[in-house]
């Protein structure tokens, strides 16, 4: 169990409006990209249902990543009720994901091109995440450990 102990002005921030706003935009990004990543295998199944080659790699890829985005709206909730280690959590996964996800499609074989691009719209809610946890609302939020 994460157990914080605040001082009143960081306490304080955590209930600032802008600090609401901004958990809302980054739980509202990580809820579009998981409806996109269900979409994506929904595309799968399509794809695999008419006969057409689907790789396991996309399989793999298509059902985890929905999951994914379960588990990093928790982390966002948890952030938002004060938890640092969420928070740091959550930051270096909207982080890395756009990067890994876009950076393994782009291997030549690993997958289609259609797919490929289907990730890519699959992380541009992600990418706005990671901004929305680093901008400053959030920033003076969670100050860094001293």
């Amino acid at each position: 169990m994460d157990t914080n102990t605040y001082s009143a002005p960081e306490a304080a921030l955590l209930h600032d409006s802008r600090t609401r706003q901004a958990f809302g935009t980054v739980r509202n990004s990580i809820t579009v990209y998981g409806a996109l990543g269900g979409a994506a295998l929904l595309a799968v199944v399509a794809v695999a249902v008419d006969g057409h080659l689907v790789n396991t790699f996309m399989w793999v890829r298509a059902v985890l990543l929905p999951v994914v985005a379960v588990l990093v709206h928790r982390l966002a909730g948890s952030a938002a009720r004060g938890s640092r280690r969420a928070f740091e959590r959550l930051s270096a996964l909207t982080l890395i994901m756009p990067i890994a996800i876009v950076g393994v499609d782009l291997i030549p074989g690993v997958c289609p091109r259609w797919y490929a691009a289907i990730q890519v719209v699959c992380m541009l809610p992600v990418v706005r995440a990671a901004f929305a946890v680093r901008g400053s609302a959030l920033r003076a939020a969670f100050p860094k450990a001293r």
